[in-house]
This record gives structure tokens, C-alpha cells and sequence, in this order.
């Protein structure tokens, strides 16, 4: 972890990966003021990336495609289901292939995991 002082805001970064389904898939976390960024992928690539927030007028936090395909849903249903797990602003861009359906719970578990084990980086 490594963390960067920005005024009077500190930003942490949180690095780590793991070998699912014979793919290595690298996590990056930058922790926000009142929310956190999350990248996931394979390659240095930024796309699909979705922003969600808890509303007090709603339940269900609010979400939107900030960019990349709207037919990947991945990272606006990851960035939907971690927001109303912690209650913050969440960014996520997910940059892995569509190509096996379990590739995607299989990296949601790993940062439910994580996020179990180290919730002071999100």
C-alpha cells in the first residue's frame, strides 16, 4: 500500500492479484474521500467504467456508465452491488474478457474477500 497527500486529503492505493479461472487479474484500489476507485483487469487498460452512490431517496444506490460498452454490464452491476455493500461513492472499471460467466463472481468473491480482510483500503 502506498498512500499520496494531496492538500490536506490523503489518497491510499491498494495492489493486489489473483490467478482465477488460469487468468491473472490484477486489482487496484485508490481509496477516495467518501468513496474508493477500483480497477480490474488483466492488461493496463481503462474501460467500462461505472460510477454508483447510495441516495437517501432510494434503496437501491444510483448508477451510471461513465464509459466503454453498455452491453458489458459487469462493471455497473460490481460498481452497484459494492456500493450498497459499503455505503460510499464507488468507481470501477472492469477490464476483462466476457468470455466465461464465472470469471465475473469468481472476481467479485475475491474482492468480497478482500474487502473482509482489509476495509480500511475501500
Amino acid at each position: 500500500m502506498s498512500e499520496a497527500v494531496n492538500g490536506s486529503e490523503t489518497v491510499s492505493l491498494h495492489n493486489f492479484s489473483e490467478k482465477i479461472l488460469e487468468q491473472l487479474v490484477h486489482f487496484h484500489v485508490m481509496k477516495l474521500s467518501g468513496g474508493f476507485f477500483l480497477w480490474v483487469g488483466s492488461a493496463p487498460v481503462l474501460s467500462n467504467m461505472a460510477m454508483s452512490m447510495s441516495s437517501k431517496f432510494d434503496s437501491m444506490p444510483l448508477s451510471t456508465l461513465v464509459m466503454g460498452d453498455p452491453s458489458n454490464t459487469a462493471p455497473t452491476s460490481l460498481s452497484l452491488r459494492l456500493a450498497k455493500r459499503t455505503n460510499k461513492q464507488v468507481f470501477v472499471s472492469y477490464s476483462l474478457p466476457m468470455t466465461d460467466s464465472n470469471l465475473s463472481l469468481l472476481v467479485e468473491n475475491r474482492i468480497k474477500k478482500e474487502l473482509e480482510l482489509h476495509p480500511e483500503h475501500f
